[in-house]
């Protein structure tokens, strides 16, 4: 590298210019820094003649860039012991997890909360936050294992486990200010469509057995007999969290979304926007909040719950219609290379109805594709059932409105009439063939007049609220819970849905182009052998994935060994 001196007719401009071959093979050069003018290169040599100065600069990057190439050879005795509880291998994961946490400005965020609670000298706010979210992604378990297991990131943890627990209280507290300002940052480095919301709900289970505070005993979504907490959700259009709340275990779902979306009316600022929500929360109070000022609402529609007169027009064969044409189909008279031909259609007819004081358009979409699905499920079920039968009548004692046992029913009277000293057992061929009239039906209701196309397309997307929900108890394992305090509970959640922004932000840099599974397995599999003085061997497999890390971030992990100044420089980096 050396110095350019670009005169002009009223300044001088500095550059740092490095000389190379084109794939040409003809010299060239390219400019790595400028300096500044003749009056700015002035006051950075603070008293040095400023030419003189600028060649010392150059001299010194020179140096360090010689440096970085140098080779490092190490020396390895088989005679020799190693020290004594001496760690060598460090995970690098979690440094681009920590590029998003920091393009997030949470440690801003932290430092503002340290300030207005006055421990910021007692411990370090933002170093438990972010390894609390590293440790989610990459290391999940209790906080006292993160603790614990944060060790194994290069960059060491410092606080102790009771300072996590005291961070614990002041996160739970500022948990709605921590959201809105979520928000508000990540504008600046994603598009988020606030104009489409989804919201769900769903419930994490504790390994205890009396209730206590937010933990009640409520229906669960794995069927645990154990106390549970409710988490409701919203995520925006393009699948990134929004924000959530915290409700008893015993919680009617039906009315968590009120409350939360009015605060993000007033906390996020957001006014003009539909909600999508599922059959569960279907509620006419929800559909009434939300048809009205600049709000609209996309909602499930069981089809078996409709009123007899509306029933029977969504389950007519006749009038149904494809996007785009003005043809009319009859599905009952449908052959075989019918059904080929329109596999992968979807028929739809619309109405408007007048439901409980409330003008919503119901559309209800019919699907080959979607009835032979319906039916492989059930078929699943029933074989479930006859197994069951056969083997285990012991688990016959209750079932839920989903459950396979719902296909089995039972006598307890012999021909004769008489009492029976045993029950049998048997498929009820009844609800098979009552279920079997609903299968390829789907509908929607809304007060919205864009295109059929439209809002099922948005619909569909309702698959991305319940895959956030996969993944924070399968990878993330948020549940079960381990804490007793309500106030710790809160932020536990609140850390478990930064990871999950997070989490998301990665996979939309990353063009979604790989699982979840793929990208938790490949930060937690970027290891590093640390070689005291000189710096990190990375010890993982350079991969697809890991190249697409590389690309996306900027920065490079993967060479035969990255100096520890070089490292530093890339903390550095992800931190501003």
């Amino acid at each position: 590298m050396r110095l350019s001196l670009v005169k002009s007719k009223n300044s001088t401009q500095f550059y740092v210019i490095k000389s190379y071959r084109d794939k040409n093979g003809k010299n060239t050069s390219k400019i790595i820094e400028k300096l500044g003018n003749l009056e700015q290169v002035t006051i950075k040599a603070n008293g040095k003649d400023p030419v003189e100065w600028a060649k010392e600069y150059i001299t010194m990057l020179n140096h360090e860039e010689k440096e970085v190439s140098r080779k490092v050879i190490a020396e390895y005795s088989p005679t020799k012991i190693i020290n004594p509880n001496t760690q060598v291998l460090f995970n690098g994961g979690y440094i681009f997890l920590q590029d998003i946490y920091y393009d997030l400005k949470l440690d801003k965020i932290c430092k503002n909360i340290s300030k207005e609670y006055k421990f910021e000298f007692d411990f370090d706010l933002n170093s438990i936050l972010s390894y609390l979210i590293y440790g989610r992604v990459i290391f999940p378990s209790s906080k006292k294992a993160t603790k614990e297991l944060s060790s194994r990131f290069i960059e060491q943890p410092n606080f102790d486990l009771h300072h996590i627990y005291r961070a614990l209280e002041v996160l739970s507290k500022e948990s709605d200010g921590i959201q809105s300002q979520l928000y508000k940052n990540s504008l600046n480095i994603c598009d988020r469509n606030d104009k489409i919301l989804f919201y769900d709900c769903t419930n994490f289970f504790f390994e205890i057995e009396q209730e206590e505070g937010l933990k009640k005993y409520g229906i669960s979504k794995e069927h645990r007999p154990n106390p549970i907490v409710q988490m409701g959700l919203f995520m925006d259009g393009n699948g990134i969290p929004l924000a959530f709340s915290i409700n008893e275990g015993n919680t009617n779902e039906q009315v968590t979304l009120k409350p939360l979306e009015e605060k993000i009316i007033s906390d996020f600022e957001l006014s003009k926007f539909v909600v999508c929500t599922d059959a569960g929360l279907a509620s006419n109070a929800n559909r009434k909040f939300n048809d009205k000022n600049d709000r609209a609402f996309i909602t499930t529609q069981s089809v078996k719950k409709l009123k007899k007169h509306l029933m029977e027009w969504a389950l007519s064969p006749i009038g149904w219609k494809l996007s785009g044409s003005n043809t009319t189909y009859d599905i009952s008279s449908f052959s075989d290379s019918d059904e080929v031909k329109y596999k992968d259609a979807t028929f739809y007819k619309e109405r408007w109805i007048n439901e409980n004081g409330i003008e919503q358009k119901m559309i209800v979409s019919y699907s080959v594709k979607y009835r032979k699905y319906q039916k492989q499920i059930r078929d699943s079920q029933i074989e479930r059932a006859e197994k069951t039968i056969a083997t285990n009548t012991s688990k016959l004692n209750k079932h839920g409105n989903n459950d396979y046992k719902r296909f089995i029913k039972s006598y307890t009277i012999t021909e004769d009439g008489e009492v029976a000293k045993k029950k049998a057992y048997f498929i009820n061929q009844e609800v098979i063939a009552k279920e079997e009239k609903f299968d390829g039906y789907y509908a929607v209701c809304t007060n919205l007049e864009d295109s059929i196309s439209d809002i099922i397309k948005i619909n569909q997307r309702r698959w991305e609220i319940e895959e956030s929900f996969r993944i924070m108890k399968s990878e993330f394992k948020a549940r079960p819970v381990y804490l007793k305090r309500d106030d710790r509970i809160k932020a536990h959640f609140i850390t478990c849905f930064i990871s999950l922004m997070i989490y998301r932000l990665l996979e939309k840099k990353l063009d979604e182009k790989y699982t979840c599974n793929e990208i938790v397995e490949g930060l937690r599999n970027m290891n590093f052998m640390e070689l005291s003085g000189e710096g990190y061997i990375p010890a993982y497999v350079r991969n697809e994935f890991t190249d697409d890390l590389h690309k996306v971030f900027k920065f490079r992990t993967d060479y035969q060994i990255v100096k520890t100044k070089e490292m530093k420089r890339i903390f550095k980096f992800t931190k501003t």
